[in-house]
């Protein structure tokens, strides 16, 4: 049976470990969105020596959002398995606690949650315009250099989901088959 959660940034790295698969969660405070381009922008930052606008234990959101003068009007998310390459190496670096996303992840990241205590957490697609009416504000925006879609935007979110735990800081993953 599925529980109702509710989380609030910054994320716990117990309460993360206690989630389990099919939790539903909702979700208050800040999360970054961070798509290709930003993940191996923070990566060469962090290799280099050079400041980042992340927080160590962030939440990201795998997102490219339409933005209309500073209103998020739609952020629905993409698929996460494009960021496979850089993900192990961001949840050990900054301790990230929560990736959405949709699609899952392989797994090399789902080691990485379980080493590092970080879950993923499933949006439906097609929900972009349900997402962004659960976005209160942008904090701030990063790197436009890359495209709106690319750039890092730092959100306020109030009860943002229906998010499902898809894998949990176990490793274990809705997206795995346990049979033969």
């Amino acid at each position: 049976m599925e529980r109702k959660i509710e989380l609030h940034t910054p994320l716990d790295e117990a309460a993360i470990k206690e989630l389990k698969l099919r939790d539903i969660v909702y979700l208050s405070g800040e999360l970054y969105t961070m798509r290709d381009k930003a993940h191996q922008r923070i990566l060469d930052y962090l290799r280099a020596g050079k400041p980042i606008p992340i927080e160590r234990g962030a939440v990201i959101y795998h997102c490219g959002p339409l933005v209309r003068n500073r209103e998020v009007i739609a952020a629905g998310p993409t698929t996460s398995a494009r960021m496979e390459p850089a993900t192990p190496e961001l949840i050990e670096a900054l301790k990230i606690r929560a990736i959405i996303g949709k699609g899952g992840m392989g797994i090399a990241t789902r080691d990485a949650m379980h080493a590092h205590g970080c879950v993923y957490l499933a949006m439906t697609g097609g929900a972009a315009v349900l997402a962004a009416t659960h976005i209160k504000d942008v904090i701030s925006v990063y790197w436009t250099d890359l495209g709106m879609a690319e750039a890092v935007w730092h959100l306020h979110v109030d009860e943002f989901g229906p998010l499902v735990v898809g894998i949990d800081a176990s490793g274990n993953s809705l997206y795995v088959s346990n049979e033969g």
